[in-house]
């Protein structure tokens, strides 16, 4: 945490002034004089938002920086987890120098937090989640990670799993997952009660993946619905992918997502191009919150991806057909406030006394930003700078 003035930026592409930072948090805007031995950066009328927040992905996954993966393996959910889980040591995947790259390529883009799902189960016990710990206190000051104990092989299927899951929350992971309780583990109430009595017993929030589509998936939001009440998690449950929000049937999803805001359930859109997605203007309207992620980039599950939350706000405004500039405001929000609201970050914003955590960003209008994609001018983290230019202060490892 450090003191800073920041001159010549447009909040949210409104009129240019400067920004006062003390002890790593947002003092003051107007026009300043440096105080003795304050560093001033120039953002030269660039727009100045809080920092970009990937509220989806996974560190321990990306072979970035590594010799080129060939992809062959059908695009069968099942078949990629089995063959990850059974090659990654092989492959060369270290969890903590990936994750490592991962998160800087993040920074350097102008992310300031991110949500990571890590596998756990009992091919690898907690070895890959300590990888990302390690990472996390490695780039505390250039980024912030929040940890899911992800059991992405499953839980009932998987015998272990839940004992490894209780003691990742144990030794501190923020948040459990979850993963497609019919698809994966074919037991929806072995896997949905389980994960729900842990929750209860560490006191953490849950993020469930769920790729189901159609009426399976929306049994699934049924029956997460119910142990929501149960359990007395209102506001503390996310649903990642949430596919079935994204079929064709307008009065079963309207119903859904009454439930959804009825009971505080946030939502996590990466945009998907290949599967159906829920409509992020019809979440907007119904007041859930929505957050952002770039999901896996370049690893064994497919060549795609870049660790740059524009470059994703991009693809989900796509995917959602979006034009309108309100529109494309909106998207800019779902990969960074957005994020937020589902973390529940203390202090995120852009006014005074919150954490002066800040993205610089190319433009005429926050639309234009979002079109526009160009490396971030500057990247702040409470009142440090972080990356110039796309380019991060550390170096990938």
């Amino acid at each position: 945490m450090t003191n800073l003035l920041l001159r010549n930026v447009r909040p949210m592409a409104g009129d240019s002034c400067d920004i006062l930072i003390k002890d790593g948090k947002i003092a003051a805007f107007g026009q300043f004089a440096p105080e003795p031995g304050m560093p001033v950066e120039d953002g030269g009328n660039s727009i100045v938002i809080p920092g970009l927040i990937d509220a989806h992905t996974h560190l321990d996954k990306t072979t970035w920086g590594m010799p080129w993966h060939e992809n062959n393996r059908a695009a069968v959910l099942r078949e990629r987890i089995d063959f990850e889980r059974e090659n990654r040591s092989a492959i060369g995947i270290d969890p903590h120098r990936q994750s490592m790259r991962h998160a800087i390529g993040l920074a350097a883009h102008g992310a300031t937090h991110i949500r990571s799902h890590v596998d756990i189960d009992p091919t690898h016990g907690l070895s890959i989640v300590e990888g990302i710990w390690e990472t996390r206190e490695k780039l505390r000051g250039i980024i912030d990670i929040e940890i899911v104990a992800f059991p992405q092989s499953g839980v009932v299927v998987m015998p272990g799993t839940a004992e490894l899951l209780d003691e990742a929350l144990r030794q501190g992971c923020e948040v459990l997952g979850g993963i497609d309780p019919c698809g994966i583990d074919r037991d929806p109430k072995g896997q949905l009660d389980t994960i729900f009595a842990l929750a209860v017993k560490h006191q953490r929030p849950i993020d469930i993946h769920l790729h189901e589509i159609g009426d399976l998936g929306a049994f699934t939001m049924e029956l997460i619905f119910e142990r929501i009440r149960a359990n007395g998690m209102r506001g503390k449950v996310a649903i990642s992918h949430a596919f079935a929000l994204g079929m064709n049937d307008y009065l079963r999803v309207g119903k859904l997502i009454d439930e959804l805001a009825a009971l505080d359930v946030a939502i996590l859109t990466t945009g998907a191009p290949s599967a159906t997605v829920p409509s992020v203007m019809r979440l907007k309207e119904a007041g859930i919150r929505v957050g952002g992620g770039c999901d896996g980039i370049r690893d064994t599950w497919g060549p795609w991806g870049q660790p740059d939350m524009l470059d994703r706000a991009k693809i989900i405004g796509l995917k959602n057909g979006l034009r309108k500039d309100r529109e494309l405001e909106h998207v800019l929000h779902i990969v960074s406030q957005g994020g937020a609201d589902v973390m529940q970050i203390e202090g995120y914003g852009l006014q005074t006394g919150c954490t002066a955590d800040l993205t610089l960003l190319t433009g005429e209008t926050l639309a234009h930003a979002v079109v526009d994609v160009a490396p971030r001018p500057l990247v702040i983290k409470g009142g440090r700078v972080t990356a110039r230019q796309g380019q991060a202060v550390m170096d990938m490892p």
